[in-house]
């Protein structure tokens, strides 16, 4: 069980996915070399061997993100598991360094560092189903 985060580039004040037009075509993160750059710069620390799907560690969580073999990359999406607020500083510095918005693929909303209800219905939910990640 993920929470699934989507990083794409998106127009200036769309705030949802029912906000952006029916038209709304994203353009792309950029070339695959680049884009991969930009996340090395970023998170260093991201094991990026498999240039397609990158996996990020944490103390108490972990994020998979899907790159996938398209080039120009369009979006990235990344797949958080585990607890703890820390886990947002690499997503958000992610979609910093990308030119990238993040958008919460359970609500359809996007995620600002102040606005994290997403994040924390995510780790409600997941405790309920399959009891608390230590």
């Amino acid at each position: 069980m993920s929470w699934d985060v989507l990083l794409l580039r998106l127009p200036d004040g769309t705030t949802s996915v029912q906000a952006m037009a029916n038209d709304c075509t994203p353009p792309p993160i950029g070339p695959q070399k680049d884009v991969l750059a930009a996340v090395s710069r970023a998170v260093p620390e991201a094991d990026l061997s498999d240039p397609t799907w990158g996996s990020l560690l944490g103390p108490t969580w972990s994020v998979e993100l899907n790159i996938g073999e398209e080039d120009p990359v369009d979006s990235i999406m990344l797949h958080i598991r585990g607890s703890g607020d820390d886990v947002l500083t690499p997503v958000f510095r992610l979609a910093g360094a990308l030119g990238c918005k993040a958008l919460d693929c359970s609500t359809g909303d996007l995620i600002a560092p102040r606005e994290l209800s997403g994040w924390y219905a995510f780790q409600e939910f997941r405790d309920r189903v399959i009891g608390p990640s230590h």
